[in-house]
């Protein structure tokens, strides 16, 4: 039912965008070469953009994510559609140069709002359907340690509809197959490597769902192939070094994006400018010294969020929540990430890419590799805007999980992953918590 819903909601959103436009457009409510050149289009784009965003996931994500990745896609769609159908319209019957801030940019509004008013209705019913007919699944949680369950738990009851806790056991319990053969998904924490295969075997074997907490070591296992020698099985896991095809398209990615980015934002650059200078008179620019690819240091450059340094002791400590130190200019700024804007002057001069492992505080980058020695693992790829960290994480993610995310970034490296990721980020402006500080700042003793 679910998936007979999705078809009809891109069906829809593919007759508004359609209708719409042939208000402005007679010519594409009949058959003709135009109307079939412009479907084709938009149905090939809507495809890619399935695969980057991913698509009418409801029941598996909550309202908020499916939401945002639809409009995302939706949005990406309409514009590329809109480019094609305005430069066919370039001929002797219409115009004679290419007009793509016209009339027809109306009728694309207009469609645009009726497109995320639709995703909006439909997302919110589909999940309510599929919970109705789908209770939340019962979940046993199996720990290494008691004091896993407080940060575990907390995480599956942020997906309440979906999983329901019913169990939480140590791994070491003589009576454990008795609680797992009561489950219908299965939570493993962190446990001993040699227990946690013993677990994966008995849930295999009782054919239960399992989600089992990543280890760095199944992290760089992630991107291995089936291989056969001779006539045994082998995992093939090789060393991921970027090539130079991959390093010279990734570099000129990076220039290209970021000029292109700086042209356009010129104008937003003026106006922040003038507004944080006008705040306080303090310098417009924030620059602190971050690592990059092998532990090259560079200085960042990013809008000042917060009061001038000279004004603070404790400039080297992470944000927390409700931080005094953060001007009512910089808030704005940091809840949109439009501090980042300079930063693209970094990816310009190679000391960044746009997308990479997030570029941390060097006061933080030693204190989580003194507690977390493969945190240096990270400095496998250069610096990066944007990447796996920034998009499905948060500020105040904990080191070893933005070690992960960084490492399954750096493990599957491909140019097409890149991208992904660059029209991915988008969605990040969409999350409210994105931004969001630490309780206590990493290298400080005060409370927030």
């Amino acid at each position: 039912m679910i998936s007979i819903i999705a078809v009809g909601l891109h069906i829809i959103l593919g007759f508004i965008f359609f209708y719409c436009m042939s208000l402005n457009n007679p010519y594409l409510r009949y058959i003709n070469r135009t109307l079939a050149t412009t479907m084709l289009t938009f149905a090939a784009i809507s495809v890619a953009m399935h695969a980057v965003y991913g698509g009418y996931d409801v029941g598996h994500k909550k309202n908020k994510p499916v939401i945002s990745a639809l409009i995302s896609g939706v949005a990406v769609t309409d514009v590329v559609t809109y480019v094609q159908l305005e430069i066919m319209n370039v001929n002797e019957n219409y115009n004679d140069h290419l007009i793509l801030f016209g009339s027809d940019l109306l009728f694309l509004l207009l469609c645009y709002f009726v497109q995320v008013l639709v995703i909006i209705l439909f997302v919110r019913f589909g999940n309510q359907l599929y919970f109705f007919f789908t209770p939340p699944r019962g979940c046993l949680l199996i720990l290494g340690s008691p004091d896993q369950e407080q940060s575990l738990r907390a995480k599956i009851e942020q997906y309440r509809l979906q999983w329901r806790v019913d169990d939480v056991v140590l791994y070491d319990l003589p009576e454990l197959k008795q609680h797992i053969d009561s489950a219908e998904v299965v939570f493993i924490g962190d446990v001993p490597e040699t227990a946690k295969f013993s677990l994966l075997k008995i849930c295999y074997d009782d054919r239960k769902d399992v989600m089992c907490k990543a280890e760095l070591e199944e992290i760089m296992l992630c991107n291995a192939q089936p291989a056969i020698v001779d006539d045994a099985a082998f995992l093939s896991m090789k060393y991921n070094k970027i090539t130079m095809f991959q390093r010279i398209v990734k570099r000129l990615g990076d220039i290209g994006v970021s000029l292109l980015a700086l042209t356009l934002t010129s104008p937003l650059i003026l106006l922040i400018s003038i507004l944080i200078k006008l705040e306080d008179g303090g310098p417009v620019l924030f620059r602190q010294p971050r690592l990059t690819l092998a532990g090259r240091r560079f200085t960042i450059c990013k809008f000042r969020t917060m009061i001038p340094h000279d004004e603070v002791d404790d400039t080297q400590v992470s944000v927390a929540v409700d931080d005094p130190r953060i001007t009512k200019i910089g808030a704005f700024l940091r809840r949109y990430r439009l501090d980042e804007i300079p930063q693209f002057l970094n990816i310009l001069k190679g000391d960044m890419s746009l997308v990479g492992p997030r570029p941390e505080m060097m006061a933080n980058v030693e204190r989580y590799k003194m507690a977390l020695p493969t945190f240096v693992y990270r400095e496998k790829m250069k610096a990066g805007l944007t990447g796996y960290a920034q998009i499905e994480g948060r500020y105040n993610t904990s080191a070893q999980d933005k070690l992960m995310l960084d490492m399954m970034y750096i493990e599957s490296f491909s140019i097409w992953l890149d991208i992904k990721l660059i029209l991915r980020t988008i969605t990040v402006l969409l999350k409210p918590d994105s931004t969001q500080g630490f309780q206590n700042s990493p290298g400080s003793n005060k409370k927030s």
